[in-house]
């Protein structure tokens, strides 16, 4: 089940990053949705075994509501995207909570702690002219996500799930952090082809990543 979750993930992401560069919206709503349900039906493993893998699953399902909110060009589209990566960012961390008290994590995040907040205080401050109305919302987006990565480095720093899969959900945090630099850029900045070349495989493996650290 692992292999052909990652295997239809990967191939459609691929069809995806294709389907922006090519301007073919049909392909691109199919390719995402498919993307998107390869790491949602991944998820599924976790959520009858442990509280963290159930809290994660409902994470995972966040954010395939927000790429289907996301196939939209619109403000409202953007927003109702935002929304939903927001409750699953929330909810990873609530996953979190689960398995490392809040007190802890800076302890065992130790120093890597300070990139996440100094990445994130740098992209607002480069994006904050271009913010506009969207500048409260996107401070909290900031913190939430932030919260997450210190919180999975503490995860794997701490060996609270044991190994790999304290790194792997280390590593799959930091890669949708990654990639939610890439939409700030696309939405806020240059809007560009680049953004999503990079972006979306940051994003789906990142996802990926979560998903399978959830599966004991």
């Amino acid at each position: 089940m692992i292999a052909a979750c990652v295997a239809v993930c990967v191939l459609a992401c691929a069809a995806l990053v294709h389907a922006e560069w090519a301007q073919r919206p049909t392909l691109r709503i199919g390719a995402k949705l498919t993307a998107s349900a390869a790491f949602v039906v991944l998820g599924t493993r976790g959520v009858a075994t442990t509280e963290f893998g159930s809290w994660i699953f409902a994470g995972l399902v966040c954010g395939a509501i927000g790429d289907a909110a996301l196939l939209g060009r619109g403000s409202r589209a953007f927003l109702a995207g935002l929304g939903a990566f927001l409750a699953g960012h929330l909810l990873y961390v609530v996953a979190i909570v689960a398995v490392v008290p809040p007190a802890d994590w800076l302890r065992l995040a130790g120093a890597p702690a300070i990139a996440p907040v100094a990445v994130g205080l740098a992209a607002l401050a480069m994006l904050w002219p271009r913010l506009g109305e969207m500048k409260g919302p996107v401070i909290v987006y900031v913190g939430a996500i932030c919260a997450m990565v210190i919180g999975a480095l503490a995860i794997a720093r701490g060996g609270v799930l044991g190994e790999p899969r304290g790194c792997v959900f280390a590593v799959g945090a930091t890669l949708f952090f990654v990639s939610d630099l890439a939409v700030a850029r696309d939405r806020f900045g240059t809007r560009a082809f680049a953004n999503r070349a990079w972006g979306l495989p940051a994003y789906y493996a990142g996802q990926l990543l979560i998903a399978w650290a959830a599966c004991p």
